[in-house]
């Protein structure tokens, strides 16, 4: 097992924050769990205990999911700041909600290690590799009238809940 991090990020799986760790040949998240006995020595303390310890466990243990098991790699709306990565590896799902802007990143990280599109630690990248096209330009280029007609259809789709449909819709005339 390699030990060099590809990718390191916070994110909310399952209710509960997680450190996740990318390498090369695995996905790892550490999640921080309630200790019962601290609960129950800072109950009958009234708390002094736990002033003095915390009440998180260091122990709370990690999970991992080899990136050769990893069979798909998808992305969704998880509210107006989160975006939900969802990893579907041997009859298994896990989704790790990440802030907006963080999702392209790790999504593609995790479908290059799937695909094997990223060289293994202390192997050169081959010379005959192909250059990677330019991204195409962004949908923000388009005008205002579009934005709102394609707002207003992931509202009418269900992807967009009419509070964040407002909001969009209230900045995107704010820029008219």
């Amino acid at each position: 097992m390699s030990s060099d991090a590809l990718m390191t990020f916070k994110s909310h799986i399952e209710g509960k924050n997680a450190d996740v760790t990318i390498y090369h040949d695995r996905v790892e998240w550490a999640r921080g769990g309630m200790s019962a006995k601290k609960l129950t020595a800072g109950f009958l303390t009234g708390g002094a205990s736990l002033l003095a310890t915390g009440v998180r466990s260091s122990k709370a243990g990690t999970e991992m999911i080899p990136v050769k098991s990893i069979s798909s790699v998808v992305t969704k709306r998880d509210g107006l700041l989160y975006t939900k990565v969802v990893v579907v590896a041997s009859g298994n799902t896990i989704g790790f909600r990440v802030p907006h802007d963080s999702a392209p990143a790790v999504k593609a990280l995790l479908t290059d290690l799937v695909l094997g599109k990223v060289p293994a630690p202390g192997q050169a990248p081959s010379a005959t590799a192909h250059p990677v096209p330019e991204a195409a330009p962004s949908r923000q280029a388009s005008t205002p009238v579009e934005q709102l007609r394609q707002l207003a259809e992931l509202r009418d789709a269900g992807i967009l809940s009419e509070e964040e449909f407002l909001t969009k819709k209230t900045e995107i005339l704010a820029r008219m």
